[in-house]
Formats: structure tokens, C-alpha cells, sequence
């Protein structure tokens, strides 16, 4: 997978997880890769399987330059909105880098404000290799969360959809109402809680 290089720079991929879902935070990461040290098989996180997902996290976390996980709060994305919150999950990801990027490449069509050049990538995470480290890395420290959050919110599933808005967790949406951890700006949500 190619990786624009600009000369003499040090480049930061940036993409994020947890846009759709009704539950949990969004999480962004950055990643500076090492020239010198590629790792095979990256790819966009949603194509990959999730044992495959968790491999390529370690190796990235073992080989990269740099790299950090951020997030955004469930109450930071009610009081925002999703896009905003996921900005600023992204400067706080590039914000905690060990190394400074000269520039960034972020997945999508909207850049986070920073004060390095940043240019957007529409399918980044499938064209540009330090963009497809960051989604996995995303993906990988969202789902555990998710994890976690099913251990203390087990009717809602989150085992299985990670948050996002299935049949099943619609379902239980209804069944138990909305919990802490669901986004009370989202339409799915804001029903339920306006039936209460």
C-alpha cells in the first residue's frame, strides 16, 4: 500500500471508529509508520478479520514511529455532535504522539484543526498505509471498550454489534430503555428516551 511521502516530512495517519453506533465513545488514533520497518497486510480495518485486526495492532504498536489512541466521551458527543466529537478525538490523538508529525492524512472528506498541514483522504484507510494502521488501531482499542462496557450493560448485546444500531440492540433499546452509555443525541435513543 503507497504512502504519500512528503519530502523530509514525517507523516501522521489519522482515522477513527465509532461513528454509527448508538453506544460508547468514538475513538480516533494516529500513527506515524517507520520507513524502515513496514508491516505487511495492512489494510482498512473493516476488511480485515478481527484475529487478523488485533495481529496487525501489536506489530503496529511493536513498529511504529509513533502512535496514540484517543476518544471522545458519549457525553462530549451529545453535547457537540458525532462529526465534531470525532475531531476532536483526532487532535487529541495527534496531540499525544511521541514524535511530531510534519503533516497528517486523515480518512474521510473533514480534517481536524492542527497546526500541522493535514489533508483529507476519501477511502484513505484502503490507499494509504499509515491511515490503515490508525483505523486498526482505532477499531481494536474501541471494540475491547465495547467489551468491557458489555460486562457492565449485559442485555444490550454490545458483545455482538459493538454499539452499533442492530435489529437485536434496537430491540433492547426498547426492551430496557436507554443505559449511561448510550448517545442521547441519536435518534434511535432519543425516541426511547422520549417514550419514558
Amino acid at each position: 500500500m503507497p504512502e504519500l511521502i512528503v519530502p523530509g516530512g514525517l507523516v501522521c495517519g489519522i482515522d477513527e471508529a465509532g461513528r454509527g453506533p448508538l453506544a460508547g465513545p468514538v475513538v480516533a488514533a494516529a500513527v506515524i509508520l517507520d520507513p524502515a520497518r513496514p508491516i505487511a497486510g495492512l489494510n482498512d480495518s473493516k476488511k480485515l478479520s478481527e484475529r487478523k485486526r488485533v495481529a496487525l495492532a501489536d506489530l503496529i504498536r511493536q513498529n511504529a514511529l509513533a502512535w496514540c489512541v484517543a476518544e471522545a466521551s458519549v457525553e462530549e458527543i451529545d453535547r457537540l455532535n458525532i462529526l465534531q466529537a470525532t475531531l476532536l478525538a483526532m487532535q487529541r490523538a495527534v496531540a499525544g504522539l511521541s514524535v511530531r508529525p510534519e503533516s497528517a492524512l486523515v480518512d474521510g472528506n473533514r480534517c481536524p484543526r492542527l497546526d500541522i498541514p493535514v489533508e483529507a483522504v476519501v477511502k484513505g484507510d484502503g490507499k494509504i498505509a499509515s491511515i490503515a494502521a490508525a483505523s486498526i488501531l482505532a477499531k481494536t482499542v474501541r471494540d475491547a471498550g465495547m467489551l468491557a462496557l458489555h460486562a457492565q450493560y449485559p442485555q444490550y448485546g454490545f458483545d455482538r454489534h459493538m454499539g452499533y444500531p442492530t435489529a437485536a440492540h434496537c430491540a433492547a433499546l426498547q426492551a430496557h430503555g436507554a443505559s449511561p452509555v448510550h448517545r442521547k443525541s441519536f435518534g434511535p435513543v432519543a425516541q426511547q428516551l422520549s417514550l419514558l
